[in-house]
Formats: structure tokens, sequence, C-alpha cells
């Protein structure tokens, strides 16, 4: 066991550094400290256990039983992150339901809080020997109530991408892919916890279950502090706005709008050259509602309005690229038409065009003139 009191006790001290890092960073405040919370309470856990597994002391029993339930607020923790950081809402009094299950266990386990120190000393020892007050019938349901926490985080940053998508041209470069491994490496932990709880196998065990949270908590550590500020998007349009949508008098309007919007994506000031456009600043400039805006883009110019934007601007460097007295590299071409990464144009230009943008410059290069 030496070895895995070491890796919790540098888990814990990565997670208490991480959480007064995370408490202090301006950009998205709510998100971050509750993710600093989190993470207090998880290098809570694991100091706590390192100081009991080492020692096996009855004094530090009760302490041992408190922090053995955090896991059932690592769920809810993280909705409550995803939540906070796609829609910029922290913590509030109502939340408190989203910890029902540590409150059941708490419950269920306040036996070990308020008994006297020889029926502690007498539980200590029947722990360590492997015995457990509640069976596997009720460890199950509460892992999976736990792992349904984390599956709705990523349902609910998978709703998200898709309102990036409506409202932003460089949603591509938001990907947050550091929600996904966190969600995926939770998935992993919960997943060995419910294959520990339904039958002991001598690789699942607890050392390596909160070893791997350990290991979490440093690849926690690695993507949140590189992490860019992330726009709170609404859920959805107002229902009013939604109504107004499929009236006749907007139907008749699709028209004017499709006019404008090429209007404003033509020459050399076209809005598709900003590079974190968004529909709410193109709707401004066209004087057209936002709802109305994103209906026309969406049921006239097809695809949302990141595919609308970077159609556009993949089609200006391409025509660039056509022309072989163009000077400017190809990653030139794509941040003077509104691209903000390589990575981003590169996708963009292969699904609209079929090709390489280098293997594109290079055949119409050698093709020459037309004449």
């Amino acid at each position: 066991m030496n070895f895995w009191i070491f890796v919790y006790i540098a888990g814990a001290v990565q997670a208490a550094l991480l959480a007064m890092t995370l408490w202090r960073r301006p950009a998205n405040r709510p998100a971050n400290r509750l993710l600093a919370v989190w993470l207090g309470l998880t290098g809570l856990d694991l100091a706590v256990k390192a100081v009991y597994w080492h020692l096996l002391s009855s004094e530090w029993f009760r302490a041992y039983r408190f922090v053995a339930l955090f896991p059932f607020l690592y769920g809810s923790l993280f909705y409550l992150y995803v939540r906070a950081m796609v829609e910029g809402q922290g913590f509030r009094a109502r939340d408190v339901v989203h910890l029902a299950g540590f409150i059941v266990m708490l419950v269920l386990n306040g036996y070990v809080f308020v008994a006297t120190d020889a029926q502690v000393q007498a539980l200590s020892q029947r722990w360590i020997a492997g015995e457990r007050a509640i069976g596997a019938w009720f460890d199950v349901p509460l892992f999976l109530y736990s792992l349904s926490y984390v599956v709705a985080a990523l349902w609910l940053m998978r709703g998200y991408r898709h309102r990036l998508r409506e409202r932003r041209s460089d949603a591509d470069r938001l990907s947050l892919r550091w929600i996904d491994a966190m969600g995926g490496f939770q998935i992993a932990i919960w997943s060995v916890a419910i294959v520990q709880a339904v039958t002991y196998l001598p690789v699942f065990n607890y050392g390596l279950l909160f070893g791997l949270v350990a290991a979490w908590v440093c690849m926690v550590g690695w993507f949140s502090l590189e992490q860019p500020p992330v726009p709170a998007e609404p859920l959805m349009r107002s229902a009013r706005e939604e109504a107004e949508t499929d009236t006749t008098a907007d139907t008749t309007r699709y028209k004017d709008v499709e006019a404008r919007l090429t209007q404003l994506m033509s020459g050399d000031m076209a809005l598709y050259r900003e590079p974190a456009l968004t529909i709410g600043r193109v709707a401004k400039s066209s004087g057209y509602p936002e709802y109305l805006v994103s209906t026309v883009i969406n049921r006239r110019l097809g695809g949302s309005f990141c595919d609308y934007i970077n159609r556009l601007r993949v089609e200006a460097v391409r025509e660039r690229l056509a022309d072989a007295a163009e000077p400017r590299t190809i990653l030139d071409l794509a941040y003077a038409c509104g691209f903000t990464s390589k990575s981003t144009f590169n996708a963009a230009f292969k699904r609209h065009v079929g090709d390489t943008p280098s293997n594109y410059r290079r055949y119409h290069a050698s093709a020459g003139p037309i004449d």
C-alpha cells in the first residue's frame, strides 16, 4: 500500500494547488470556482485516505468514512461545472437537489459519526478486515446515480456545441475537448467502482480506483489551466421568437434578409473576415432580428451559422489560391479571410472543396491560365 499512499499524497498536493489557482482565475469564474471546490474536496479525500491507510488508526476512521462519501458528490459537481461553463450560471440554492446522493449516503453512514470511541475502533478493525456495513446492492445504484450525472454533463456539452455552431463562426476553436477527457476519465473511474462493488477482482482494488482519481487530478490540471475563456450561450431561443419564426410576415422577408446577408458578406469589408464573428453581430449589421437571420441561414443558405461563414471564407481563400500571382502563403490567406487556426481552416477547406489547400494551389499553379 506504500506506493498508493505516495500516489494519494501527490494527488492531494496537486489538487490543493490547482484549487487555489482556479479559484483566483477571472475567466469563467462561476465554473472555475465550482471546479476549485471539487478539486479541494478531491484533495482532502486523497489526503485523509493516505493518512488512514498509513496509520491504520481508529482515530482517523470517522474522517476516513466522511471523505469516503465525497465521490458521491463528484458526478453532480461535474454536471454543475459544465453547466456553469456553458451557461455562465454558478451554484444556486436549489442546486442542493443535485447533492442528494451524498446526503443519502451521509444519513446511512451517520451511525459512524455518533458512535462511541470503542464502537468506532471496532468498526475500523472490521473495515480493515474487509467487512462493509452496506452491501453492493446499495453501492451499485449510487454509483450509477453518479455516473448518470457524468452522462448528463456530456449531453449538456453536446447541446452547447450545437448552439455554438448556430451562433459563432469560431465554434470549432471552442471545441472544449478537455470536458470530454474529464468525462471519459470519470466514466472509467466509476466503471472500476461498479466492478469492484459487484465482484472482487484483484486488479480492480481500491488502490487502483483512487490511484485513477489522483491521475484524474493531474489531467484536470493539465487541461483546465490551458482553457480559453468560454462564452456562455443561452439554452434556446425564447418561446416568442420560436413562434414568430414561422409567421407569414417573416416568411415574406426571407428574400430580403438573404439579399442583405449577401451584401454584408461581399466586398473588401465583408463581415466573414472578422475572426470571432457572431450571429448577433451579423443581425445588428443587417437590421433584422437575430432569430430571423438564423432562420434564413438554416433554411435557405444551408447548415449552421458556423458552416455558412466558413463556407464563405473557404470560397474566398480558394479564389486567391487559384490566382497564380497571389504572393501570400496559404496560412496568411486563411487568417486574412477570418480563420483563427490552421487546423480549423484545413478541415473546413477539405470538407467544402474535397482537397487540401496545398494540393489545390499546386494544381492551379501547374494548370496555368485558361485561354
